[in-house]
C-alpha cells in the first residue's frame, strides 16, 4: 500500500533482459532500511527488491507488468519516481494507492500557469471502465494528484511547484505515456453500478 507521495527520485543504471522479463537496476539514496523483498512503487508500479548493492538495487518487471505500464520504455539514466510502502503508523498524505497500474495514458497538453503547471491526460475509457471525477484522486506515474477537470477519456491535474521540481513529471513531453492508477473507491463504485 502506498500514498502517492514520492519520497525519492531514482536513476536507472542498468537494464537486463531475461526471456520476457526486464531487470532494472536503480540507484537511489534510501536509508539503511532498504531490504530484499521490500515493495517499492516505481512510477506507481509496485515492484519487489530482489538484490541490493550499496545504493543500487534490482527489481524485475514481468511481461504482464510491461504490457500494462510504461516501464518497458525506460532507458538508462531515466529518472523514476520512488515510494516505499506506507507504515501503518504513518499519515496518509496522498490517497490509497495500491501500486497496481490500471492502464497507461498519454500526455495531451502541458500548460504553464504562472508558477504551476496543468497536465491534460487522455486514456482509453473503454479499456477497464475506469473513471475520474473533479476533485477526486488519480495516481500518475506514482504521484497522488487531484483531478481538476474530468471528461470521458480525459482529465487534467494541476501540479504545484514542489511536485514539479521533485518528481519526474517535469520531464514529460506531449505524447509521452504515463502510468495511471485510478482511485480504488471509484473503481468499486463503477463496477457495482455496471452490474
Amino acid at each position: 500500500m502506498f500514498t502517492g507521495i514520492v519520497e525519492n527520485l531514482g536513476v536507472v543504471t542498468k537494464i537486463e533482459a531475461e526471456e520476457s522479463n526486464l531487470h532494472f537496476w536503480l540507484s537511489a539514496e534510501f536509508d539503511e532500511e532498504l531490504t530484499i523483498d521490500q515493495s517499492i512503487a516505481h512510477n506507481g508500479v509496485c515492484l519487489t527488491v530482489v538484490e541490493i548493492n550499496g545504493n543500487d538495487y534490482r527489481v524485475t518487471a514481468i511481461q504482464e507488468t510491461l504490457d500494462k505500464t510504461n516501464l518497458g520504455l525506460l532507458k538508462v539514466n531515466d529518472l523514476v519516481n520512488l515510494e516505499r510502502c506506507v507504515r501503518l503508523s504513518a499519515r496518509l498524505d496522498g490517497h490509497i494507492v495500491q501500486g497496481h497500474v490500471d492502464q497507461t495514458g498519454k500526455v495531451k497538453e502541458i500548460q504553464e500557469l504562472n508558477g504551476s503547471h496543468v497536465l491534460t491526460i487522455s486514456y482509453d475509457e473503454e479499456l477497464f471502465g475506469n473513471v475520474t471525477v473533479e476533485k477526486g484522486s488519480i495516481c500518475l506515474n506514482g504521484v497522488s494528484l487531484t483531478v481538476v477537470d474530468s471528461k470521458v477519456g480525459e482529465f487534467s491535474v494541476a501540479i504545484i511547484p514542489y511536485t514539479w521540481e521533485f518528481t519526474n513529471l517535469s520531464k514529460l513531453e506531449i505524447g509521452d505515456k504515463v502510468n495511471l492508477e485510478f482511485d480504488i473507491i471509484g473503481k468499486y463504485i463503477k463496477r457495482l453500478t455496471q452490474r
